[in-house]
């Protein structure tokens, strides 16, 4: 079993890919083709932003982001813990310090009512991560940073196509960021990633930050990165664009299937309630199931039990950014975010993907409750 199966979306979408990739090879523009055009319109569309800006990754587009607003040395960024090290990791190559507030500990996303009193005068921006494919809460979120004249950039790597209040992710504040690695809900065969924005100035600056900071050809008024989307890479997306939508609803079937299969296997006596935590679903938001992910006690045994059922397993995240050894001089050690540590103990996730049976599913679920059990 595949833990996230990329061969089967691409026998459905073959044919468009191979002839989008032909015409790319035929035309010859490998950078900035008309296909990042094309992308760029149909993601605003999709999104229901003004703007998109197509890019090099995922990563690069938080650092791009954070350069667009001007952040740099003795300035502080507001984000989570608990999320891949990219976010905290852009906050410092720009040259602020990431600032860590604890998550929800239902959602994992950060916890709106601990923002307000990690902003100092030095906070420049807040950078929520919309983790495991479901939006952070945006309105609280948007309400704290408006009081403080705060900008808000979403970290959406996993979360694109996901809803919050009939909005999609990444037009869900000022600057939204997505990641176009392979095996998020909507990858490339490669890397990449986009921005997207409402704002014309915002807009025009990330362009020029994309291009080594130019305006126009070899003039640069101010310092860019090499951040561009390959044209082949655009055309593997417009490609996979075209069946995105029916696997974000495929997505959403399938992770209810899977808690509504846990629950049942989990329910016969109390001793056995809790012992496996499913996702929870905020009122109102739905999610991608970047990762289906689950809390289990004692992990190790049980993804050993799984592996030995043939059931591939992945951890997002073991370790807590304020414990990761690059951060180290920020001094937070254990019990400074008790949430993001306890369960970076216990999350488990299970394969996830648009392709995923009903009888895969059973299989899985079955396995996992005889490695439970043990």
């Amino acid at each position: 079993m595949d833990f996230i199966d990329l061969k089967t979306q691409y026998r459905r979408i073959h044919d468009s890919v191979n002839a989008r990739i032909q015409k790319v090879l035929d035309h010859g523009q490998y950078i900035l083709g008309g296909e990042t055009v094309e992308l760029e319109s149909e993601l605003a569309s999709y999104v229901g932003a003004k703007h998109c800006i197509a890019a090099s990754s995922g990563t690069d587009t938080l650092l791009m982001a954070l350069m667009a607003y001007g952040i740099g040395p003795g300035d502080e960024v507001i984000t989570s813990p608990f999320t891949f090290i990219a976010t905290g990791e852009m906050i410092a190559l720009a040259g602020a310090k990431p600032v860590f507030v604890d998550i929800d500990e239902r959602t994992y996303n950060i916890d709106p009512a601990l923002i307000e009193r990690a902003i100092t005068p030095r906070t420049k921006a807040l950078m929520p991560v919309s983790l495991y494919g479901q939006c952070a809460d945006f309105d609280a979120i948007n309400e704290v940073a408006s009081r403080h004249g705060i900008p808000v950039i979403e970290d959406g790597a996993q979360s694109f196509g996901a809803l919050y209040k009939g909005k999609r992710s990444c037009a869900l504040s000022e600057v939204g960021s997505t990641s176009f690695f392979p095996s998020k809900p909507l990858g490339a065969y490669g890397d990449g990633g986009a921005l997207f924005t409402d704002d014309d100035d915002l807009a025009k600056t990330m362009r020029e930050i994309r291009v080594h900071g130019q305006d126009r050809r070899y003039h640069h008024p101010r310092l860019g990165i090499n951040g561009r989307l390959d044209t082949l890479q655009a055309a593997v997306l417009l490609a996979k664009m075209e069946v995105f939508e029916d696997e974000v609803q495929a997505r959403s079937r399938i992770g209810q299937r899977y808690s509504d299969l846990i629950r049942e296997a989990f329910s016969e006596t109390e001793d056995r309630q809790g012992r496996v935590v499913v996702p929870y679903l905020a009122p109102e938001c739905t999610s991608v199931y970047a990762q289906y992910t689950i809390q289990v006690r004692d992990r190790a045994r049980i993804e050993a039990g799984l592996k030995a059922r043939g059931i591939p397993t992945a951890v997002h995240y073991p370790v807590p950014l304020h414990f990761q050894p690059v951060f180290a001089a920020l001094g937070q050690g254990p019990g400074s975010f008790p949430i993001s540590e306890a369960v970076a103990e216990r999350v488990l996730s299970l394969p996830m993907h648009p392709y995923l049976t009903e009888e895969q599913q059973i299989r899985v679920v079955k396995a996992l409750e005889e490695a439970v059990e043990g």
